[in-house]
């Protein structure tokens, strides 16, 4: 088994337990073995769910991310391959809700945009701009991000340095605000 390759070549010809074992203590080569043993099943799992190559290995990629983050907690109860599929599965079915929510975002604002055009609602566009200013800026900045810049709340969270859960958040709050600014702006106009 001593082979002129070194380390990583005898890792391969281990089993998942040793190369997981290795990975949880921190050894890098281990879980690139990995990487390299279920990337093919990980990428076509991806591809199938998605029917994109790009999307796939965008993925493909945030999959093996969340396994390395969640390493430690894997306690093979079931197959490493079974563990990551599981995570794949999830990535997909995540991303699919985010694209469908993306899709009725652009449907809708295209739909507005058309209605805003066709009645020239200019000074609309400025009572929205003016309320977005009032929001706090990660607020802001998450809105921008998903409903403006059409990013997904993953695309979002890695570009604003926080996690998926704290963008949803953060856009969750302020459309609550954004409410509640443009039904005080339509009632100073109206008074006016």
């Amino acid at each position: 088994m001593n082979c002129p390759t070194g380390k990583v070549t005898r890792m391969v010809a281990m089993d998942d337990s040793y190369l997981v074992a290795q990975s949880q203590q921190g050894d890098p080569e281990a879980f690139e073995a990995l990487i390299r043993e279920y990337q093919r099943m990980i990428h076509s799992l991806c591809y199938r769910m998605t029917g994109s190559l790009e999307d796939a290995e965008d993925l493909a990629q945030e999959t093996f991310i969340r396994a390395f983050e969640r390493l430690k907690s894997f306690r093979a109860e079931a197959q490493f391959s079974s563990w990551l599929y599981r995570i794949a599965v999830n990535q997909c079915l995540n991303w699919q809700k985010q694209k469908q929510r993306r899709e009725r975002l652009h449907r809708d604002w295209s739909s507005e945009r058309s209605a805003d055009a066709a009645t020239n609602h200019e000074p609309r566009l400025h009572l929205i701009q003016d309320a977005l200013m009032k929001l706090p800026a990660k607020q802001r900045a998450a809105v921008v991000l998903t409903t403006y810049d059409s990013l997904s709340h993953a695309e979002a969270a890695k570009a604003l340095g926080c996690s998926e859960t704290t963008v949803s958040w953060r856009v969750f709050a302020a459309r609550r605000k954004l409410k509640r600014l443009l039904k005080e702006f339509k009632r100073t106009k109206d008074e006016e």
